[in-house]
């Protein structure tokens, strides 16, 4: 019979405020939304509070959602897009909290986001070089922009112009033309990668950061003022001087177009001024004047000119310098705070958010979000103290004990938050410290070839008032070099010790006599970890291994190549022979030491997970990794087979595979000079669709040619009508079809019908020709010939029987359009007659309905 094992699922993620991403406000203005690695936390600036997270679901296999790298607020409605490091894009509902779509068009990490004014559209880049722009209304892309030969950085919309603008570390700033989906002008840059973007509100002034010290300021021309040409719409129109050395990180305006803040790569924001037309005007004179005065060439003179430069439309106003580096800046939307011009967060590189009030004279910081979470899972304690590398409780869970990189013990009050003293033990770093199972003492490895044990007891505090935890040295093992590890076997006969020659070395605990030597690994042994039986020990490595040791003989009874990268830590779960192991390759696995087979793969960290803590139940487990998240693994009475998990693992490694030849090609394309792509990639989720609905396809055939033959007998017969299939759910072929098709999400359509046969697909057509006669789910419809149509076109046009259908389809389709596009334009003149009664009205209460005429009921 085969076994099955409980499984465990990810339960809660803590101690994070903001990860690699930026941060963005909310359209009140009162919340700031920040990527938690895979999550969105909403944070209330005036508390400090965390007042929700936006966690989107894992996909079809399990996989665990990749991290945020983007963020990006909709100008219309409380709606936001994230940008994730598998090159998915998001967008949330922020009232409900609830994903409503989710685009695949990039295969890289989203490192830029964008929408236009009027919030329908979204334009993504990536580190695949390319821009995807999206339909936010239909759900799904509509085309792809190729031309950029590294990642695109950051992307701004010309929404007069109807134009696009992208930067990239390629050093090119691209304006595309969003009617022919082309390039139409290409500005090289100053000398190295350009950062940010930004263009104030009025649409009139592009401002570029780059690495260079200067800010650089470009014009954007309408079209019909330029005389040169008809397509170049940016003009370079000077620099200004930054007080920073670093690059230039980001560049954003504020929502009234007066300010500009430009944040480094360091921990500086420096804040500029914009100054109206007259201002920069009246500045120019000044400067033509001052210049007069120093110089007594009239030419010179003349050549200045009293013409507008960037410096004199952007002038230096502020300084905002913070502790630690900054990631990204965000402007506050709506009115400034009572007494002050304007608002601006700051997300920083140490996991924190800070909120600053610009005044005219000052600058002051009026808010910090650092604790590490307020909801549930809160950080209770910060203890200060020396460089720790392991610690452990003491009996009691009141007190604890450090060993530092120093070679100190700290005895840490866990309660009071205040370390009681400092044992000076060991004269190179401790890397281990083990509990004695007695709980009398514990035992501490060092680097300086020493394991000493020791000793609980209490000694008078330095005012004599009370007792305090202490610890007495009692015994020293001398070894031959490091010790990197130490464990003591759960009935305390046995003493592990984990040394750097890659050995591990076991002795009698009470004699301290040599009983055994495991040798086998290839790398210094990392972490180790006895069963609760006391008769299997199991070893993680920096050779990307763990073994699986008897204590009887000593003999290895499996080596298993565990992880991509090095073995951090590894723990048995009490009373079990199951394994958890930790590895700088980001997960966590679990596994069965007596059948050597891997259970489960936990993925959800997004960097090295250095170390993992399994409860005394095994009902849950602890990891900690170095994206600064500890994350709770809980069991679930959800019962697995390992096979099932094989399986699945095999299907993601598909699924990897699939994004390969599409990000060649897309690099080919980008070499060649193409400019323009599908919007959409190929998924397992359009896979999965076209699959089934091919498989609907030929049920419908089938049950179709059934109830031909039926009907043909029951006219014979006169016998009643057969039943319906339930395999079709009750339906006629053509109402089954219909509603597979319409359960396919809207931005999977169209890689799932460019997989289709043309065979499927003329099929599709017939059918498409029946339900327009009904005139049934018409936009639907309508989209999947137009799609159609495109991917089959010369196919369509060389085969005979697709005339009548196509001839079919396009008188049913123009009918029912024109009555829609009736309809439409009937609201549109209601709406705008609305319009025009409130613009003449402008004192009416209860807004149009108080104007509309009321219906009297009908007597007959």
């Amino acid at each position: 019979m085969v076994k099955a094992y409980l499984r465990y699922e990810l339960a809660a993620t803590f101690g994070l405020v903001t990860s690699n991403s930026n941060a963005i406000y909310d359209s009140t203005g009162r919340q700031i939304l920040s990527a938690a690695l895979e999550d969105i936390a909403v944070w209330n600036i005036k508390q400090g509070a965390l007042v929700k997270k936006l966690a989107a679901p894992s996909g079809d296999l399990g996989r665990a959602v990749a991290e945020v790298t983007q963020l990006a607020h909709s100008p219309v409605g409380p709606a936001a897009a994230a940008g994730h490091a598998d090159g998915t894009v998001r967008l949330w509902n922020l009232v409900s909290g609830i994903c409503d779509v989710t685009f695949s068009g990039h295969s890289a990490a989203v490192t830029a986001l964008c929408y236009s004014k009027d919030g329908a559209t979204l334009a993504s880049g990536a580190q695949d070089t390319d821009v995807v722009v999206w339909d936010v209304a239909g759900e799904t892309g509509l085309y792809r922009l190729r031309g950029h030969t590294d990642q695109v950085c950051d992307l701004v919309f010309l929404d007069d112009l109807n134009k696009l603008v992208s930067c990239s570390k390629d050093s090119h700033l691209r304006v595309w033309d969003l009617a022919t989906q082309q390039c139409v002008q290409t500005v090289a840059g100053p000398r190295g990668e350009i950062w940010s973007l930004a263009v104030d509100n009025a649409g009139r002034r592009l401002a570029v950061g780059s690495a260079e010290p200067d800010l650089q300021l470009y014009e954007v021309r309408p079209a019909s003022d330029d005389v040169d040409s008809d397509t170049q719409c940016l003009k370079y129109f000077g620099g200004v001087r930054r007080q920073a050395s670093e690059r230039v990180s980001g560049v954003r305006y504020d929502p009234t177009g007066r300010f500009l803040a430009c944040h480094s790569a360091g921990k500086l924001v420096e804040l500029f001024r914009v100054r109206s037309g007259a201002e920069a005007a009246k500045k120019a004179k000044r400067r033509k004047t001052r210049k007069k005065e120093k110089t007594t060439i009239p030419e010179e003179v003349a050549d200045g000119g009293q013409q507008v430069v960037a410096a004199d439309e952007l002038g230096p106003w502020q300084v905002v310098r913070t502790k630690h580096k900054i990631r990204a800046v965000a402007w506050r939307p709506g009115a400034a705070p009572k007494g002050g011009l304007a608002q601006l967060a700051l997300a920083l590189a140490d996991n924190s958010l800070e909120v600053w009030d610009l005044r005219e004279e000052d600058a002051s910081r009026s808010s910090v979000i650092d604790a590490g979470g307020h909801r549930s899972d809160t950080c209770l304690r910060t203890i200060e103290s020396g460089y720790g590398l392991c610690a452990i409780f003491a009996p009691g869970s009141r007190h604890a004990v450090l060993g530092t990189k120093a070679g100190t013990l700290e005895l840490l009050d866990v309660g009071a938050s205040a370390r009681l003293r400092q044992l000076v033990v060991h004269e190179g770093a401790v890397w281990s410290l083990a509990a004695l199972p007695d709980s009398s003492g514990f035992v501490s490895g060092s680097a300086d070839h020493d394991v000493k044990f020791w000793e609980w007891e209490l000694l008078k505090s330095e005012d004599n008032q009370a007792r305090q935890l202490s610890a007495r040295h009692t015994r020293t093992l001398k070894m031959t070099d490091d010790v990197l590890c130490v464990r003591v076997s759960p009935n305390g006969k046995l003493l592990a010790v984990a040394l750097l020659d890659s050995t591990i070395k076991v002795f009698f605990t009470d004699s301290l006599r040599f009983f055994l030597s495991l040798y086998g690994h290839k790398l210094p042994v990392l972490s180790m970890d006895i069963s609760s039986d006391n008769t299997l020990l199991v070893s993680g490595s920096a050779d990307k291994n763990i073994k699986i040791w008897g204590l009887d003989f000593g003999d290895c009874h499996k080596s298993l190549f565990a992880h991509a990268d090095s073995v951090m830590q590894v723990a048995f779960v009490r009373n079990t022979h199951y394994v958890f192991t930790v590895g700088k390759d980001k997960v966590v696995k679990y596994w069965d030491a007596d059948k050597w087979e891997l259970l489960l793969t936990l993925e959800g960290h997004h960097a090295e997970v250095w170390c993992l803590a399994v409860s005394a139940l095994g009902d849950f487990v602890i990891t900690g990794s170095h994206d600064r998240s500890l994350r709770r693994w809980d069991q679930t009475q959800e019962a697995f087979f390992v096979e099932e998990e094989r399986e699945k693992r095999l299907e993601s490694l598909f699924e990897a595979g699939l994004a390969e030849p599409a990000q060649k090609a897309g690099v080919a394309s980008a070499a060649e000079g193409q400019g323009v792509g599908l919007g959409s990639r190929s998924t397992s989720e359009t896979l999965g669709a076209a699959d089934r609905l091919v498989e609907a396809l030929e049920l419908a055939a089938n049950e179709a040619a059934r109830h031909q033959a039926d009907d043909r007998q029951t006219d014979a017969a006169g016998q009643a009508a057969p039943a319906l299939n339930p395999l079709l759910l009750g339906l006629d072929p053509a109402a089954y079809v219909l509603r597979v098709l319409a359960a396919v999400r809207p931005a999977d359509l169209e890689q799932a019908l460019m997989l289709l046969p043309f065979a499927d697909a003329l099929r599709l057509l017939g059918y498409l020709a029946d339900w327009a006669c009904v005139g049934v789910k018409l936009e639907l419809l309508c989209r999947v010939t137009v799609l159609l149509m495109h991917i089959h076109h010369h196919q369509l046009v060389a085969t005979a029987a697709a005339r009548p259908v196509l001839i079919t389809l396009q008188s049913r389709l123009r009918n029912h359009i024109k009555a829609f596009k009736d309809l439409i334009g009937f609201n549109l003149a209601a709406l705008g007659h609305l319009q025009h009664m409130l613009q003449d009205h402008p004192n009416q209460t209860g807004g149009t309905t108080r104007l509309l005429p009321v219906k009297r009921p009908r007597h007959d």
